[in-house]
């Protein structure tokens, strides 16, 4: 909890960390509609599948650019131009007339997520090394912790606002507001630290561990994307809960146990390792899924917050683990392994829309688990720390 307090109590460090939570707060008030845009506009799991895959093409297509942009206007002007640009875009998808509308407007978002996402992991890195503080996993938590806030405001305020558009337009001006206010305090801030002096062709081995960083990223991201996209669709379709007021609750529970994990993350990875807290993520995980595909609505949200502790600091870890690789630049480390985990975070809800359409959205869930569970190999196999 050192790193929770170092952060309430120093604006430096919560102005970068809110950025998490917006970027969240967004997303977790954007999947209390995806229900409500689905039957909007008629579609099948599938199509939306598809839409959401636009998001993640958005995202593919701004990548490679990422690197060149925060080095051409800094970090911190990435970063709070990111997040605005980002609020500004959600409002499209719900203003969409049509499927291709929407598509479009998804992959604008994907845009400016991408930007987003990077700019701020590496801006925490930045400050880590240059303060030497270590506050990447309560960062994540900050993240955990807006779409928390997402969910539980939204749910409030979808029973005020009758048109999702005005929901979504509060939440975007409430979170641009309160960065433009907080930005001043890492506006400035550049990447200080030149790289590593590396080969031209770099070995191999070199890139051998962060082949399996990404993959335990992607897979651990997918798994956050699809229950953030689909758990408000599961406990609907799959459990039938009672009313669309409490299909949210999933997701929520899932938040509050992932804000939970990542804020006592650092304390534990320092006792027991990156590599044990990994493994043993994973592990929590596998056995939440198990609770949620019960199909009963008390164990699947005890489930879904399972899953949420046991993923909750896969991530930090793991951007941590990279930032410590040997023969390659810390940056060029981290973007990597974020950027493929975020990919796999965007991929994770298309790939539960195509199998539930050709099978069930119950049969999506197992799938989850399966993959988790090869995570959960992987992690007790091939992952070492130093």
């Amino acid at each position: 909890m050192y790193s929770l307090r170092l952060i309430l109590s120093n604006w430096r460090y919560f102005s970068v960390v809110w950025v998490f939570s917006s970027l969240n707060i967004m997303i977790g008030t954007w999947v209390l509609y995806i229900p409500r845009v689905k039957e909007k506009l008629q579609l099948s799991d599938s199509e939306i599948g598809f839409a959401l895959f636009c998001l993640a093409l958005g995202l593919l297509f701004f990548i490679p650019l990422v690197p060149i942009v925060t080095r051409k206007f800094g970090l911190g002007k990435c970063t709070i131009v990111g997040v605005c640009l980002f609020c500004i875009a959600f409002l499209g998808p719900l203003l969409a007339p049509s499927y291709t509308m929407l598509c479009v407007a998804l992959f604008i978002v994907g845009n400016f997520s991408g930007l987003t996402d990077i700019a701020m992991n590496t801006l925490v890195s930045e400050m880590e090394k240059t303060d030497s503080v270590n506050i990447m996993s309560a960062a994540h938590g900050f993240f955990s912790l807006g779409g928390a806030i997402g969910a539980l405001v939204g749910t409030v305020l979808m029973t005020i606002f009758e048109t999702p558009f005005y929901h979504m337009l509060l939440m975007a001006i409430a979170v641009i507001v309160t960065n433009l206010f907080l930005a001043g305090f890492y506006f400035k801030i550049n990447e200080v630290e030149e790289e590593k002096k590396e080969k031209s062709k770099l070995p191999l081995k070199v890139f051998k561990p962060l082949f399996i960083l990404a993959f335990l990223a992607m897979t651990t991201m997918g798994n956050e994307g699809a229950i953030e996209h689909w758990s408000s669709i599961y406990l609907l379709e799959v459990v039938e809960v009672a009313s669309e007021n409490y299909a949210g609750f999933g997701f929520t529970v899932f938040s509050i146990m992932m804000t939970i994990g990542r804020f006592f993350g650092d304390g534990i990875s320092a006792k027991i390792g990156s590599a044990k807290i990994v493994f043993l993520g994973c592990l929590m995980a596998s056995l939440g899924y198990l609770a949620v595909l019960s199909a009963g609505l008390v164990l699947s949200l005890i489930g879904f917050g399972i899953i949420g502790l046991g993923l909750s600091v896969i991530i930090p870890e793991l951007i941590r683990m990279a930032g410590k690789t040997e023969g390659i630049a810390a940056s060029k480390s981290i973007s990597f392994v974020t950027g493929i985990g975020f990919l796999g975070f965007l991929l994770g809800p298309i790939v539960i829309g195509y199998i539930s359409d050709g099978f069930t959205l119950h049969m999506s869930f197992v799938f989850l688990l399966s993959v988790t569970a090869i995570a959960l190999l992987f992690s007790m196999f091939k992952l070492r720390t130093k």
